[in-house]
Order: structure tokens, then C-alpha cells, then sequence
């Protein structure tokens, strides 16, 4: 059980991480997470001895909202349907986040909890591809690395403001869809 200073600390390092990797990506250095989070460097490292630990945690509740994404596309009775709600909910949840995106696609594949949560999504996404192709709704020839394509070049759409960049994400979801649709 952590002293309730030092769990206020951990609480702001996952803050001001979130913060930053949301705005700037995972490029951001571990000093500057530490400065934006009131505490120093050595604090940083005692919770968080890697930047892949720390975007492991940080990322948790992003990567639980995309399985839950994921579940509820697999969950629908129409493929089509299922599939395209899970691309464009993806995209958007990707627009409020560059560095999940960095993170999901293949920034920190060592993270262990991390890579395994990301396996099962994708091999979810798989199904849902086989799902929609098998009803003959997506073309045949798309592969789930065609959807991390889709999921990378969403993360690479700049906007002067995060509602103009989710409303272009929105956007991007509909045109990768209409290419994949069968």
C-alpha cells in the first residue's frame, strides 16, 4: 500500500503522462513528464523505471475502452455493421489520443500486458474482418494489417483544434470504409 503522498505523486505522473503523449505522442522525454508533474526525475523513475511501464498504465484505460469497442463490434449481428462501427469508433478513439495509437500499433510491443491485451484486440478485429468478408460486406483481399494502415494514417491527421481533428478523423473513418466495403 502506497503512502498517500507518494500515491498523489503516481497519480500526477499518470496525469501529466496522459497529458502529454495524448497531445505530443511517446517521443516526449520522461524529464519532461516528470517537470509537467510537479515531481523529480528520481520520483518518476521509482514508479516508473521505463517509459514503457509508464505508457503500459497510462494507456489502460484507452486500451479497455478499445476492447470494449472491439467486443461490442463482435457482439453485432450484422458483420457490416459491427465492422464499420468498430473502424470508426477506433479512429475517433485514436483522434483523442496520438500516443495510444503509437502505443496500440506497435510503439512498446515488449510490454507485456500491453502486447497481450493489443493480441487479443487484433485478433478480434480479425474475426470481425473474416466475419464481414465471409457475409460478403468487406472486400477480399483486406487483411487486419489494412486496418492498422487505417488506424496509423488517422493518427497522422493534423487539425488546428481537437474538435476539428476528431471531426476529420470522422471523416477519414467513412472514406477507409467505403474502400474496404465490398
Amino acid at each position: 500500500m502506497l503512502r498517500s503522498d507518494a500515491r498523489d505523486n503516481r497519480e500526477r505522473i499518470l496525469e501529466a503522462a496522459r497529458a502529454v503523449f495524448a497531445t505530443e505522442g511517446l517521443d516526449v522525454p520522461m524529464r519532461e513528464i516528470a517537470r509537467r508533474a510537479g515531481v523529480g526525475p528520481a520520483t518518476l523513475y521509482r514508479r516508473f523505471p521505463t517509459k514503457e511501464l509508464l505508457a503500459t498504465e497510462a494507456f489502460a484505460d484507452q486500451m479497455r475502452a478499445c476492447y470494449t469497442i472491439v467486443d461490442e463490434g463482435l457482439a453485432d449481428p450484422d458483420p457490416w455493421h459491427g465492422f464499420a462501427r468498430v473502424i470508426q469508433r477506433l479512429c475517433e478513439l485514436h483522434a483523442h489520443d496520438r500516443g495510444f495509437t503509437a502505443a496500440f500499433v506497435s510503439a512498446f510491443p515488449h510490454a507485456v500486458d500491453f502486447a497481450t491485451d493489443r493480441a487479443q484486440t487484433l485478433a478480434s478485429i480479425a474475426e470481425l474482418i473474416r466475419r464481414a468478408q465471409d457475409a460478403g460486406q468487406v472486400r477480399s483481399d483486406v487483411v487486419l494489417d489494412d486496418v492498422i494502415i487505417v488506424l496509423m494514417a488517422n493518427n497522422g491527421i493534423q487539425a488546428r483544434t481537437p474538435a476539428a481533428r476528431i471531426a476529420a478523423s470522422k471523416r477519414f473513418a467513412t472514406l477507409a470504409l467505403q474502400g474496404l466495403r465490398a
